[in-house]
């Protein structure tokens, strides 16, 4: 039963999405008609007028732009979270028609691995555990298929791996950045929110240079519950837009 790693691949988009969402904030202010204003988007670079379109709020026509991520390595923690974004679309992996007989791959948390050797070998001793009793609650439920998986499954732990297919639009990604790349949130899916953000500023730098964080776009909103580090987070912030500047020119 191995430990895994966070995967996650963007494997598709909104053709020209920046486009899309211009298209959509154009035509509610112009009585010019959709081909028209279609073809003066196309023939201009975007990015001043999104970002323009973003500081007034207008939020709504960046639901005409969607992005999906293949997930996995991530916990079942993890997806009793981010299934809390009800916006989003999801397709996981079933522990009922998928059996791990043969056994499941696990998260370990990094606090944990800082406890060091002996402390991950307990751990996973303690996910081998709960994979025999997986195993025997298969035997005596009559290993009949998803009529015994289903319930043989209460035992195996939030740590069991799960895969997933996850579609979000551009006003849930940019919701979703602001709550769980905040520092007070979870630290695993923290972690898969910045490597979300990663793969749409590469696409759309316009739609989600300033996503993430409250603090990027003004004072912390968690109050006295802060963690103190907006300066820190909006110089990273500025240390990746110039480090994806560079590799662009460079590419």
């Amino acid at each position: 039963m191995p430990a895994v790693e966070m995967k996650c691949e963007l494997i598709r988009h909104t053709l020209s999405p920046e486009e899309m969402v211009a298209l959509g904030a154009k035509l509610c202010y112009s009585g010019a008609h959709v081909n028209d204003l279609l073809q003066r988007v196309e023939a201009k670079d975007q990015s001043a007028f999104v970002e323009k379109i973003l500081g007034m709020g207008h939020e709504s026509v960046m639901e005409h732009a969607s992005f999906t991520f293949a997930i996995e390595g991530v916990s079942r923690v993890l997806l009793a979270q981010i299934t809390r974004h009800r916006l989003a679309s999801f397709s996981v992996q079933s522990q009922r028609y998928v059996s791990y007989e043969s056994g499941f791959g696990y998260v370990i948390p990094p606090r944990i691995q800082a406890l060091g050797c002996e402390a991950v070998e307990e751990y996973k001793q303690q996910m081998q555990t709960m994979q025999e009793w997986y195993v025997q609650w298969q035997e005596k439920l009559g290993k009949t298929g998803e009529g015994t998986n289903e319930d043989a499954r209460f035992v195996l732990p939030g740590a069991c791996e799960t895969r997933l297919i996850v579609t979000m639009n551009v006003r849930e990604l940019r919701h979703f950045f602001s709550l769980r790349m905040c520092n007070r949130a979870q630290w695993e899916i923290r972690a898969l929110a910045t490597a979300m953000h990663r793969e749409c500023l590469k696409v759309a730098p316009a739609l989600f240079r300033d996503a993430g964080p409250g603090c990027l776009r003004g004072a912390c909103p968690e109050g006295a519950k802060s963690c103190g580090k907006a300066a820190q987070i909006r110089s990273e912030r500025q240390q990746l837009l110039e480090m994806l500047a560079q590799n662009a020119e460079q590419g």
